[in-house]
């Protein structure tokens, strides 16, 4: 298995919808995994704290509906962290548009809630591949870009389970670009990291020239650095 290139493995949509942009403070809101050809597991959490408006905007979950719906949070992140290990550990690549977001968030989640940390298995995330890939191409790399690049459809945009399901199919077409199915899982991992960090170290250095600051700036993928402020 650990020579099997990554063209032998299932691909696994992963998305979070959560309350804020700092993945150390953020809660989970709805979360989604899609095995590709598989049954979609969907999750509503009550966040345990109040959803701000400028988040409902973005994916339309109230704190009313949250708390009337939604499963408490620690159950949902002990759920999505059984299901991302069982998927992994049945030879499963998780897909995920801006992964070191999500991945550090649930690793916050986990944290905050007294449950055992998640054993990371392969990832591919389509937003480091194309950063790389058309590295001097100008504009945001947003999913919404990337599928407006990549000719996808994406309908219900910052739903978890839409999300998810683009950034697979975002994945599928950067093959084209960099090869990614060649690849062992080892092999993807190391590549990533490193093109993430490349990335971070010139944006940070771009952002702190123009008055910028640029510690927030996290050079490591897949799963953030643990900071104090994590609550």
């Amino acid at each position: 298995m650990a020579t099997q290139t990554l063209a032998d493995r299932q691909l696994l949509g992963f998305d979070l919808e959560t309350t804020s942009a700092d993945p150390r403070t953020a809660r989970i809101v709805t979360a989604a995994i899609v095995p590709a050809g598989g049954q979609a597991l969907t999750w509503l959490a009550d966040p345990g704290v109040p959803i701000p408006a400028e988040a409902t905007a973005i994916h339309g979950i109230t704190t009313a509906r949250a708390r009337a719906e939604g499963a408490p949070a620690r159950e949902v992140a002990w759920e999505v962290r059984w299901a991302l290990e069982r998927l992994w550990s049945e030879g499963g690549v998780v897909v995920a548009y801006n992964a070191s977001y999500d991945l550090t968030l649930l690793a916050a989640e986990l944290r905050r809630h007294g449950l055992p940390p998640l054993p990371l298995g392969p990832v591919l995330d389509p937003l480091v591949l194309w950063r790389h890939a058309e590295r001097y191409r100008r504009g945001k790399k947003t999913l919404g870009d990337a599928v407006e690049r990549f000719g996808i459809t994406l309908t219900d945009a910052h739903s978890a389970l839409a999300d998810a399901q683009a950034a697979v199919e975002v994945t599928r077409a950067l093959d084209a670009l960099v090869g990614w199915s060649a690849w062992t899982p080892d092999e993807a991992m190391r590549r990533q990291a490193a093109w993430h960090r490349e990335w971070a170290t010139h944006f940070a250095e771009w952002f702190t020239s123009v008055g910028g600051d640029a510690s927030g700036v996290d050079p490591v993928w897949p799963m953030g650095e643990a900071r104090s402020r994590a609550a």
